[in-house]
C-alpha cells in the first residue's frame, strides 16, 4: 500500500490540529513497531503487566507510554469504518471487474465508485468501501488490489 499525505485532519478541545497518516510498515521506526507488539502481548494476555511486555519486545517502558496512543494497526478497529482509496489503472477492458471481484471476495460493501475517462491509457478509480463485521483483513484486500496485473499505483485517502 502506498504511503498517504494526510488521511484525516483533526482539532482536539485545546485547538491543536491532530494529522493522520498511513505509511508502510518498512516506514515505521523499530521502536513504534515494537510498541505494537508490545500493546499487542498485553491485549492477547501473553504479558501481565507492561513491564513484561517492554521487556519481551526490548523497549523501555517510557517509550511504551510516550507512543501507545499514537500508534495501532491499520486493521485495528476497522469494522464498521469506511475507507475510500485511489487507483491508477490500465485502461483494459475486464480490469475493473477484477478489482470489485477482489472487494467482494473480502466480503466489503462498496459505497460510491468514480472511474475518470482514461487518458494515454489511463484512468483513474476512486472507491469507498464500508467495512462490515464480515470483512477479510482490509490489508490483504488493499495488497491484493495494489497486486493487480494493470494497477500501477494504489492510495488510501481516508478512513472514518
Amino acid at each position: 500500500m502506498a504511503a498517504v499525505d494526510v488521511s484525516s485532519r483533526q482539532v482536539n478541545f485545546m485547538g491543536e490540529k491532530k494529522e493522520y497518516y498511513v505509511v508502510k510498515e518498512k516506514a515505521v521506526s523499530e521502536v513504534l513497531l515494537k510498541v505494537v507488539e508490545a500493546k499487542r502481548l498485553l491485549e492477547s494476555g501473553q504479558a501481565d503487566t507492561v513491564q513484561e511486555a517492554t521487556e519481551r519486545v526490548g523497549i523501555s517502558r517510557s517509550s511504551f507510554y510516550k507512543y501507545k496512543d499514537d500508534i495501532f494497526p491499520f486493521h485495528e478497529n476497522n469494522k464498521g469504518k469506511t475507507i475510500t482509496f485511489i487507483m491508477q489503472m490500465k485502461d483494459e477492458p475486464g480490469l475493473l471487474s477484477h478489482v470489485l471481484s477482489v472487494i467482494a471476495d473480502y466480503r466489503a460493501n462498496i459505497l460510491t465508485i468514480h472511474q475518470t475517462i482514461p487518458i494515454n491509457g489511463i484512468g483513474s478509480l476512486t472507491i469507498s468501501v464500508d467495512v462490515l463485521p464480515t470483512t477479510g483483513d482490509t490489508m490483504a484486500m488493499l495488497t491484493d488490489l495494489e497486486n493487480l496485473p494493470g494497477i500501477y499505483y494504489l492510495k488510501v485517502l481516508g478512513r472514518e
